[in-house]
């Protein structure tokens, strides 16, 4: 059977747990050379999002001619609403969420123009899509990474690159992004509470959304651009 993404060069920020490394894991099962990233040292290629610095340093050191896909999936999640907001945790929400993801496609780009099949699949969030009182940075920053996602694709498309951008927008994902509310609040209240507001009655995993990110990335998707998939058991849906 022909794998999806057989001898295709991924990128994937954020790779070291949750979403990222679940995404990484599958690409890989499905045939691809994965470049992973990450901001915590380990086994994979240390990148702050944030810094165009590092990201022009991580392009000059490529030793490949191309990139087929780029998933940028690198992100944190502090609470936060309007009366106790401060402007530090602002722009840190934002530098790493936002602007992460826009370097992300600015300096990877050029690399996805010499691809047959260029895709870029940028995860925001249902928060980026409805309000969330106690996510105002975050759902701020995804909302952009949402749009960002939009304009991008018209542009490739405009200039005739063979290059596709979509976001994708997980819900309530049972990943170490949950770990400060499980030590807070415990780990069977933080998923209970959140699995009651979910129509399927549970969290999502992150093999879920890896799938879908695979089916973004893939040629299964190849007229799909400019588009965004909701990963969330059905919240949005009400």
């Amino acid at each position: 059977m022909t794998r999806r993404m057989e001898n295709r060069i991924v990128l994937v920020t954020g790779a070291a747990s949750g979403i990222g490394k679940a995404t990484a894991d599958l690409f890989e099962v499905e045939g691809a050379i994965v470049i992973r990233t990450d901001i915590a040292s380990g086994n994979h290629r240390k990148l702050d999002v944030a810094s165009a610095l590092e990201w022009q340093h991580l392009v000059d050191s490529f030793e490949h001619d191309r990139i087929d896909v780029v998933v940028n999936n690198a992100g944190i999640s502090p609470h936060d609403n309007i009366e106790n907001l401060d402007m530090a945790t602002w722009d840190t929400i934002r530098s790493v969420v936002l602007d992460g993801v826009m370097l992300g496609c600015q300096y990877t780009l050029p690399l996805l123009q010499n691809s047959a099949s260029g895709a870029i699949v940028n995860v925001s969030s249902v928060a980026g899509m409805i309000g969330a009182s106690e996510y105002l940075s975050y759902g701020a920053a995804k909302a952009g990474v949402r749009n960002i996602t939009k304009s991008i694709a018209l542009h490739c498309a405009r200039m005739r690159y063979n290059v596709r951008c979509n976001s994708i927008h997980p819900g309530s994902i049972d990943t170490p992004i949950l770990d400060a509310d499980k030590a807070q609040f415990g780990e069977e209240k933080t998923i209970r509470v959140r699995a009651e507001t979910i129509p399927m009655g549970r969290l999502g995993r992150a093999e879920e959304v890896a799938s879908a990110i695979l089916f973004l990335a893939s040629d299964d998707a190849s007229f799909i651009t400019g588009a965004e998939l909701v990963v969330d058991g059905g919240f949005t849906a009400r």
